[in-house]
């Protein structure tokens, strides 16, 4: 026993991290191999590190003496130094050991063998023409500058320097209006363009209105920031701003981000737009009233015509007072709805509608015309977040869920069904921290979470979702299996879906725990007789005749003109018993209309024809 209790408490090695493609590389290093002698000292005491551009002077030479090539002007060099960032950019072994080792202004001569440059044996480098890559050489490196860079493309295209830090997280992204100065250079310092006078450059981001380097820069910065953009040329397109410029190779862009304002595509089609035209308090989307709340805003109504007609106004109709209203309830159009939940306080916002998100589903007011497209000036004064449950006792959570479902039923009564689901779906979730107390209390905290879960079956029922409507009748079952309208609700959903005898199982035993419900069953069972027989009648039309030709005849499989109006006659009477039949139960009735027996065969291939035009089709 004392063995096993000693090797239990041994620690378990760990596994050693692998070695990164570099320390590999550096393995390769023996002593004689690289020499550093320094030229002239450096400053300070920091010395270069990963994650760290590194710009510095190089020219090669034999050892004896003769230049190989080199950076600068005065050696036949472009006079460009260069410039990599250590950890990410492709280096020679000797350059990738012996430059972080040197101080800012120093210059050192590296003395290195062949297989510390391009003679390594696999250089990630291609090896340049006539360059004596099988000779030991001189490599003359004065260290410029280095500093921190954020890494914007990983092929090292684009890089940023950051001067001076922002305000806040957000930074401009499609389609966003921006502000900035901006200035241009090459790598030798020659200059491109300044616009640093004057107005600050206004361009609308995604819209190709500059470079796409620097355009993917500054969509890292925020509010204030000023930074230096090292972009190359792959990434300097056509644009605006600036000419593509023949032979440069790098761009080095001063940017100092003035202001953006927030435009956002609520749909993503163009058709639902938010421009924030004045900032609101706080952080975005902290302090949105993202959930339902009391929200109180002035808006102006405008239609979108040449004379931008104002239909409404807070400020003048409603004598000077904020409209107040609750969020997910359906009291405003559903395009303001979206875009007020993206607002700050005191943020003011140009909405661009279309008429399916205006008025097109919500009471028009007289001086809107049908299908008319608007414009909402909208202005957040504040909002309210719900009541929080905590604290509370149990009369008063059940007082505020009753508040919440009596507003998921008028939801429901006005046909917004999905909105009624939310409702009842957030008072559901609350009944997750909430613990009755003794008996009672458990017993009309379980009725209340029936109701709920009926209530969203319900709406997944009018939704045409039958399958969920099911499994919220299913969390009702699990915990009351005698659960009379629960199995009403399951029937009805099962007879929509198509699965009558499951139907029939449900129906047969509501009769059977509940005689008081034997008339609601038996006329549940009545329509589901009418169904199976609609439906047997269906598949006889569409099959008419399709046996009784002799080979080499064509019987066409269709559904009669008779069969037709049978079924419409047979859904309205359907529809009108929905509507006179009893109030418990008669909120889950309407059904979708029933399906072909060969649509229960084969659903895709209805599908499949109808998408094709061929609601009929000959068979050979």
């Amino acid at each position: 026993m004392t063995v096993h209790e000693d090797a239990e408490q041994e620690p378990v090695p760990q596994k050693k991290k692998p070695l990164s493609e570099a320390e590999k590389r550096k393995k390769k290093i023996v002593p004689g191999s690289l020499m550093k002698a320094v030229i002239r000292p450096g400053g300070g005491d920091s010395t270069p590190s990963d994650g760290d551009q590194v710009i510095y002077h190089c020219t090669v030479r034999t050892l004896d003496g003769v230049v190989v090539e080199s950076t600068r002007s005065e050696c036949g060099g472009k006079g460009t130094p260069i410039r990599h960032v250590l950890g990410k950019s492709k280096m020679i072994l000797g350059l990738l050991e012996g430059i972080p080792t040197m101080l800012k202004g120093e210059v050192a001569m590296l003395k290195m063998k062949a297989a510390l440059h391009y003679g390594e044996a696999d250089c990630p480098l291609i090896v340049p023409d006539n360059f004596p890559k099988d000779d030991e050489l001189h490599f003359e490196i004065e260290m410029l500058d280095f500093f921190k860079v954020k890494v914007i493309s990983d092929d090292l295209g684009v890089l940023k320097k950051v001067i001076n830090e922002g305000q806040g997280w957000e930074s401009p992204r499609e389609p966003y209006e921006v502000k900035a100065w901006i200035s241009a250079k090459t790598g030798e310092g020659k200059e491109i363009l300044s616009h640093t006078k004057g107005e600050p450059y206004f361009f609308t981001f995604g819209k190709s209105e500059v470079p796409k380097g620097l355009e993917m820069g500054i969509g890292t910065m925020t509010r204030g920031e000023k930074a230096v953009l090292y972009v190359t040329n792959q990434y300097i397109t056509q644009s605006p701003l600036m000419p593509i410029i023949e032979g440069v190779e790098e761009v080095l862009f001063e940017v100092e981000l003035v202001h953006f304002i927030q435009v956002r595509d609520m749909l993503g089609d163009g058709r639902l737009i938010k421009r924030r035209i004045h900032d609101g308090r706080g952080d975005f989307p902290m302090d949105c009233p993202l959930h339902d709340s009391l929200l109180c805003v002035h808006y102006k109504g405008m239609l979108l015509n040449e004379e931008k007609t104002v239909f409404y106004n807070t400020r003048v109709d409603n004598n000077g007072q904020p409209l107040e209203f609750g969020s997910g309830e359906g009291l405003v159009p559903e395009g303001l709805e979206m875009c007020v939940r993206l607002m700050l306080p005191g943020e003011i916002a140009l909405v661009t509608c279309p008429p399916d998100y205006a008025y097109d589903k919500f009471p028009r007011p007289a001086n809107v015309p049908e299908g008319a497209h608007v414009q909402w000036e909208i202005e957040l004064l504040g909002f309210e977040m719900p009541k929080d449950w905590t604290g509370l006792n149990f009369e008063a959570i059940m007082d505020e869920a009753d508040k919440i479902r009596g507003t998921g039923n008028r939801l429901f009564k006005e046909g917004k069904f999905e909105l009624a689901k939310a409702k009842y779906e957030k008072v559901l979730r609350e009944f997750n921290h909430v613990n009755p107390q003794d008996d009672e209390e458990g017993k009309v905290f379980l009725n209340a979470r029936n109701s709920l879960h009926l209530n969203v079956a319900a709406c997944y029922l009018k939704m045409g979702e039958c399958r969920k409507s099911i499994e919220a009748c299913n969390k009702v079952l699990d915990a009351s299996p005698a659960h009379v309208k629960a199995l009403y609700r399951r029937g009805m959903a099962y007879m929509s879906a198509g699965d009558f005898e499951e139907a029939r199982n449900d129906f047969k035993m509501m009769m059977s725990i509940d005689k008081s419900c034997e008339p609601d069953a038996t006329a549940a069972l009545v329509k589901l007789k009418q169904k199976e027989q609609e439906v047997e009648r269906k598949a006889r039309s569409q099959f008419k005749g399709l046996f009784d030709k002799k080979p080499g005849d064509i019987a066409e499989a269709g559904v009669d003109d008779r069969g037709d109006k049978r079924l419409g006659e047979n859904q309205k009477n359907e529809d009108k018993e929905d509507s006179d039949g009893d109030k418990e139960f008669q909120e889950a009735e309407d059904a979708p209309p029933p399906m072909g027996f060969l649509s229960h065969l084969w659903p895709t291939g209805r599908r499949f024809f109808t998408a094709l035009g061929l609601d009929r089709c000959s068979i050979l």
